[in-house]
């Protein structure tokens, strides 16, 4: 559980993602079939603003700037990532002083100087207290396009997607307990699950970290063995430490998930048929459509002991930018991770490494 009253960081839930790619062009089109809209441009600044509901993807390209170092040396990825804080000079003070590495934003003149500290990779951490429409960050540095301009214009519907739900870290062997006690020291984060997951021939371990506020989630994924796994593979190819997926929250999975296969987004499929047949003994009482979330692979996790129906829908994208990809949920008051479909869904991860040679089995 979140401990809602012990936050002196003053976490407010995630801000932005910021993404960039040394190759131009790869982003913009991605994110326009995700349902993002381009709603903004930065002021002196090649930088762009892309948002559905209240999920913000900043878009940077502007050349000799860490965004750019970043991307040079990880490919399309995730550069930085934003949280949503009370006030920002304070948690600034109070992250330095409990050991975090500042990092020095450039700022042009009339440009607001937006704190951050170093976080995954050497990712920039920002904290951000300006987000209310009218007075936010995005009002000071960015000029909104002409149909976005109106207040009650900023946060297009998209495919559905509401928030960032949560974003996953994959670390070195050995590197968990190092950017766990990161998220506890600097942010008060808490550990809520902590699971190991076995396939054939590889595993991995994971630690589910979630701040204070209850907004913020965070796993960390490590190798479990030594060997060629999902991790070590995304390690090799991301060329480091980094965010491995993003997970976007809706209200109606199945009619965003239809939104995105129009679009032709890439979706992982189901394991198999035994998943869907053993729905009802996993989750009996669950009440949902199975003939219509297998027709488009999607997940269930959760639980349903005691009449308490507490449910999870998931389903992933294929990677999209390198070895990074994306994760789109519905939480019907289930706050976990999918812990149940992991498995199978690492099991089916393994059989695509076999297939591509990623993976022998001898």
């Amino acid at each position: 559980m979140a401990d809602l009253f012990n936050n002196p960081m003053g976490l407010m839930g995630f801000e932005f993602v910021e993404f960039a790619s040394p190759t131009p062009g790869v982003l913009e089109p991605l994110f326009e079939q995700m349902g993002f809209s381009l709603v903004a441009r930065h002021r002196s600044k090649d930088v762009l603003l892309y948002r559905q509901g209240d999920c913000n993807f900043i878009v940077n390209r502007e050349p000799r700037s860490l965004a750019a170092y970043f991307a040079a040396e990880h490919g399309p990825s995730a550069c930085g990532l934003a949280f949503r804080v009370k006030d920002s000079h304070k948690a600034y003070a109070l992250a330095l002083e409990r050991g975090a590495q500042p990092v020095e934003i450039p700022t042009g003149p009339m440009e607001l100087r937006l704190p951050a500290i170093k976080g995954i990779g050497g990712a920039p951490l920002y904290l951000i207290d300006r987000y209310e429409d009218g007075k936010s960050i995005y009002d000071i540095d960015f000029e909104f396009l002409p149909e976005y301009q109106a207040l009650d214009s900023r946060h297009p519907v998209g495919h559905g997607f509401k928030m960032v739900d949560h974003l996953t870290h994959n670390v070195y062997r050995g590197r968990m307990a190092f950017w766990g006690g990161f998220y506890e020291r600097i942010f008060g984060f808490r550990e809520i699950r902590y699971f190991a997951i076995q396939g054939e021939y590889t595993g991995l371990t994971s630690r589910a970290m979630t701040a204070p506020d209850g907004l913020i989630r965070i796993p960390l994924n490590e190798e479990s063995s030594k060997g060629s796994g999902q991790i070590e593979e995304f390690l090799m190819q991301f060329n480091g430490e980094g965010i491995q997926h993003i997970a976007l929250q809706t209200d109606d999975l199945q009619k965003s998930v239809d939104a995105l296969q129009l679009a032709g987004i890439p979706l992982m499929t189901a394991p198999n048929d035994v998943y869907y047949e053993m729905l009802d003994e996993r989750l009996p009482g669950h009440g949902l459509p199975v003939p219509e979330l297998k027709a488009r692979g999607i997940l269930i996790d959760g639980s349903t002991e005691g009449g308490d129906k507490r449910l999870l829908l998931q389903i992933f994208s294929q990677t999209l930018l390198g070895p990074v990809f994306f994760e789109f949920i519905e939480r019907r008051a289930d706050q976990g991770f999918g812990e149940g479909n992991f498995k199978a869904l690492f099991e089916s991860l393994e059989r695509d490494q076999i297939r591509r040679g990623a993976l022998t089995t001898a």
